[in-house]
């Protein structure tokens, strides 16, 4: 069975295109042909997306990663983040948006739309699916687009076609390698997240995030001493650079 690392989305993937499977977009794929939409969403970490991203970019192959812009997780407009996000369309992927309907009490298409426009902003290119964070049932099989987007949960992907993810660190609907779709030659939406295939070893999906905690931490440590002159000193570190104001 394939563990959840590096090695094992590489083999994942690997076997699924050995049975006649071609990778297409949202925009390109056919439910009733061997099509495979490799779906990413950006829960945790940008950082463990580019790495995926680059491992399917060694496999010249193309996938779709969606960005969440309210998130207490990462920054996507930090240097690194921006950086990193255009470095994933550079690869030949596509960004879309990971929006998060529960923070909204109504005019959801308005508000994907902000929102859209500001993750435009942070690639420089456009925006054209949406994937719903955690979505309500009610969003499940939504006909209608949203804000002028197609998205990942409309018939045409979620239901017509076969469907797949790794939601919490488990196959919980079934490993996608006995996926139905698969038997029958029928196209497959497969949803992953980075975080949970970001590593050479294996580990449980708590101690993946405790790890993720403890780089985090590391950044956020280095960020205060370059930043805040009585952190560096009481820590006795010298940044490899300043910034022109300092608290």
């Amino acid at each position: 069975m394939v563990e959840f690392s590096l090695a094992g989305y590489r083999e994942l993937i690997a076997a699924i295109l050995a049975r006649g499977y071609e990778t297409k977009n949202f925009a390109e794929a056919e439910a009733g042909r061997p099509h495979l939409i490799l779906r990413h969403d950006i829960d945790m970490s940008i950082d463990a997306a580019l790495t995926i991203a680059e491992i399917e970019a060694d496999l010249e192959i193309g996938a779709s990663y969606f960005v969440l812009l309210r998130s207490e997780m990462y920054n996507s407009w930090s240097g690194q983040a921006r950086d990193n996000l255009r470095r994933i369309l550079d690869l030949g992927h596509e960004i879309g948006l990971h929006f998060d309907c529960s923070l909204y009490s109504s005019n959801l298409d308005d508000a994907a739309a902000e929102e859209c426009r500001a993750l435009e902003a942070v690639i420089g290119a456009p925006v054209e699916t949406v994937s719903f964070h955690r979505p309500a049932k009610m969003l499940l099989g939504r006909a209608e687009d949203i804000a002028g987007r197609r998205h990942t949960y409309q018939p045409r992907y979620f239901s017509d076609m076969g469907y797949c993810s790794d939601s919490r660190g488990a196959w919980r609907h079934g490993h996608p390698l006995d996926h139905a779709a698969l038997s029958e030659g029928r196209a497959l939406q497969l949803l992953t997240h980075p975080i949970w295939w970001n590593r050479s070893e294996p580990l449980d999906p708590v101690q993946a995030l405790d790890r993720l905690r403890t780089e985090r931490d590391g950044v956020l440590a280095a960020s205060l001493s370059v930043n805040c002159i009585p952190y560096r000193e009481a820590r006795g570190e010298t940044p490899g650079y300043l910034k022109r104001d300092e608290s």
